[in-house]
């Protein structure tokens, strides 16, 4: 597969309203603040606006309940089937929300015709998958009841805002490819109290009367595959307030640092599945993602294939799999994935970027010592669906080199000429001591509470943070892969890890961080 990372450089000018990000860099790293409520239309699983909410406005997604949000904790012996029939139901959204794209001044015109063509066969189909997941968990355990109220859907509108946006990056980990509950178990690691990092500086608001894309509607479907991201997707970076601070330290904390090199991605591997949340299901993402280190990885992958696969990372001992949605400039040209899954049939376009650096760095507790990951610990950081699920579990952060006192987690960054777009995971830095997954791909690990300590009966582990940088032209050119529903949103960009370090250099790296070393 083609794959580019310079382009001719870009012109384009695109002011909208800064947002704020919560994201911790770990010990000695960065924390930003943040004041925004909520993406969406409230929690995961609420019900989204009806059509009087939406009267008036251009709708321009379809708005699904998370199934997973209301299963009980699903029986070891069904979490295969019950993968399969929650990765059945992202299918099931996809194929709608193409039925609704292609009629959508029909269903403008006509709101009937949204429930008869688009609405009402996704509700039969979406029962019909509760209905034997709700069987597979009656197998092995007792059958959930009311899981028939997850099945309704709406239409909603694109609600881009050119206000006070970034999200909370809170929750247990994301349920990456799908989302997922927030537990209450994991605190915003970002300590969101404090300033708006979104003012403009010079004191004017963007968002009122002023046209953020170039005369263009920011609620109307752009981006090369007709469906986002809109110019109000994008902010000028420098018209961000600072709005990162450092996390405090405390006697005792844990202060070095074990970076591994896997390289950016050089060799082109690729595919839309997803391994941790879609198990044996081909394109259980629906969009494309970049892999380094472990070269096993696919959705058919179990635990010795990847022990016995190769890695791209310099030390042999690393064979962990590190993978994320892929970046395309939205530049008409057209990519090799063009006609296949992942690429342009889930209306992903535009030519792929390879990184122009990755650094993976593993950063330990501001209040103690770390312990060692389990070999095969999955972790997920963000929410694929956060555009419609809400921000709760939100944690990925948009950046520019140069630039990056000032993050941002729902706007995409317009950096200057001769800065360059960073993306920044931080994941998960506590570890529940017994599972190396949970069913809802969440629950097992958690985020450090607001004093730096894990949540109660967690124990801290090193925390991966991953720094992607990529030479793009300045401008709102660019996008994340996603699912189609979610519109290329910022917001939905996630990172999944599974650990396969080896015990040895595991300890090495646990050594390193409890003494204060830095290490690679």
């Amino acid at each position: 597969m083609r794959r580019t990372s310079r382009k001719k450089r870009s012109t384009l000018a695109n002011r909208a309203i800064a947002a704020s990000a919560a994201l911790i860099l770990g010990g000695g790293g960065l924390v930003a603040v943040n004041v925004y409520a909520s993406a969406g239309e409230g929690p995961s699983g609420s019900s989204p606006p009806t059509r009087t909410q939406n009267a008036g406005r251009q709708l321009s997604t379809i708005d699904c309940p998370e199934a997973v949000n209301g299963l009980p904790e699903v029986p070891d012996g069904a979490r295969g089937e019950v993968d399969r029939e929650l990765a059945a139901m992202d299918t099931q959204i996809t194929d709608a929300y193409q039925q609704f794209a292609d009629r959508k001044e029909q269903i403008a015109r006509d709101p009937g015709l949204a429930e008869n063509a688009v609405l009402g066969p996704l509700r039969s189909k979406r029962t019909a998958s509760l209905d034997r997941i709700g069987i597979a968990i009656g197998r092995a355990g007792e059958r959930p009841a009311g899981l028939e109220s997850l099945a309704g859907c709406s239409l909603r509108a694109d609600d881009s805002r050119g206000g006070n946006g970034g999200g909370r990056g809170d929750g247990n980990g994301g349920r990456g490819d799908g989302g997922g509950q927030d537990d209450g178990q994991g605190q915003d690691p970002g300590q969101n109290q404090g300033q708006d990092g979104g003012q403009d500086p010079g004191g004017q608001d963007p968002g009122q009367g002023q046209d953020p894309g170039q005369g263009e509607d920011p609620g109307q479907d752009q981006g090369q595959g007709g469906n986002g991201p809109v110019a109000a997707d994008f902010v000028d970076i420098q018209s961000v307030q600072p709005n990162v601070d450092r996390p405090r330290q405390r006697r005792g904390a844990s202060r070095g640092t074990f970076t591994t090199d896997c390289g950016r991605n050089e060799n082109g591997k690729f595919n839309p599945d997803n391994v941790i949340v879609a198990p044996g299901v081909s394109n259980g993402a629906h969009h494309m993602h970049d892999y380094i280190g472990n070269q096993a990885n696919d959705a058919f992958a179990s635990d010795d294939d990847l022990a016995n696969g190769a890695t791209t990372c310099r030390n042999q001992g690393d064979r962990s799999t590190y993978y994320w949605p892929v970046l395309r400039l939205q530049n008409g040209q057209d990519e090799d994935d063009v006609d296949a899954d992942g690429g342009g049939r889930d209306q992903n376009v535009g030519e792929i970027q390879t990184p122009s650096q990755v650094t993976l760095k593993f950063v330990g507790s501001p209040v103690g010592r770390v312990t060692a990951m389990p070999r095969f610990l999955r972790i997920i950081t963000g929410d694929a669906k956060a555009f419609t699920n809400g921000d709760a579990n939100a944690n990925a952060s948009w950046s520019c080199t140069g630039f990056e006192d000032r993050q941002l987690t729902d706007k995409y960054p317009i950096c200057p000429e001769g800065s360059q777009v960073v993306r920044t995971f931080a994941f998960q830095n506590c570890w529940d001591g017994q599972n190396t997954d949970s069913a809802n791909h969440r629950t097992h690990v958690a985020f450090a509470q607001e004093n730096g300590r894990c949540p109660s009966g967690f124990r801290a582990v090193p925390q991966l943070v991953q720094r992607i940088v990529y030479d793009v032209p300045p401008g709102p050119g660019f996008a994340v892969d996603s699912f189609p529903e979610q519109l290329h949103k910022p917001i939905t960009d996630h990172g999944d890890f599974i650990n396969v370090f080896d015990d040895r250099l595991m300890n090495k790296l646990v050594r390193c961080i409890n003494d204060g070393r830095r290490c690679r």
